[in-house]
């Protein structure tokens, strides 16, 4: 009798992200502009993605929703098996402060704080104890190595300093994800180059990482490039 071979499915990777039709619309006095049309789109654990777009394809507002900042008019947004999309705003919140750390153009650091007060504050609103915030900062500055600045105020750093210490408050967290808007905008092209090779040195690590920028050379750091325009995924490849 003739055997039969069995063979193992193969398993799809599991999606850190899971947008299916995602919509936004505005209304901005008697008309409505649609921001996203009907957006499907998977980023899984550790991929790396560059979100690209002019003004007004949408990748902001993309970026606002995957970042728990807004709600989708329509469609699902899944973080971790988590149907965001449905969330209230206290929920979004939570999710915001613990699975996502942000990284800004303009750095948003508090100027009258140190650099490790600024990376801190996430730790003392999610409620940890003094002995595990010190911890973990002080690994999040060592990781972006400015562990011999930690108690300069960001008027006393320099400016790819300053988005390292940002950077250092997004990873404080252990983020699910990390999610920086046009990073180098307010930098020299020098410093960017030293940002993105952090953000290259982070990713090796094992974060996942999605930067949103109209750059190409930006771009060309991530694995993965998503191309939006009028609200639209009009292209999506990967290296």
């Amino acid at each position: 009798m003739a055997s039969i071979l069995l063979q193992s499915p193969v398993l799809k990777p599991r999606s850190v992200i899971r947008l299916e039709g995602l919509q936004r619309r505005y209304q901005m006095g008697a008309q409505f502009i649609d921001a996203l049309h009907c957006v499907d789109l998977e980023i899984q654990k550790n991929e790396y993605v560059a979100i690209m777009g002019q003004s007004g394809s949408g990748k902001s507002t993309l970026m606002n929703i995957i970042g728990c900042l807004d709600h989708p008019t329509a469609g699902e947004y899944w973080l971790h098996d988590e149907r965001v999309s449905r969330m209230n705003d206290k929920q979004l919140a939570r999710t915001r402060n613990m699975a996502i750390g942000f990284v800004f153009q303009t750095f948003n650091l508090l100027p009258r704080m140190t650099a490790f007060a600024n990376v801190e504050v996430p730790l003392i609103y999610s409620g940890l104890n003094r002995k595990e915030r010190l911890g973990r900062t002080n690994i999040a500055l060592e990781t972006v190595g400015l562990k011999d600045r930690m108690q300069h105020r960001p008027s006393e750093l320099s400016g790819g300093q300053r988005q390292r210490v940002a950077i250092a408050r997004a990873l404080v967290t252990n983020p699910s994800i990390l999610l920086a808007d046009e990073p180098t905008g307010n930098l020299d092209s020098a410093t960017g180059l030293e940002i993105m090779g952090l953000f290259d040195k982070l990713h090796s690590l094992g974060n996942t990482l999605i930067v949103v920028t109209h750059e190409q050379h930006i771009a060309d750091h991530a694995q993965r490039t998503v191309r939006l325009s009028d609200g639209d995924v009009i292209e999506d490849t990967r290296l």
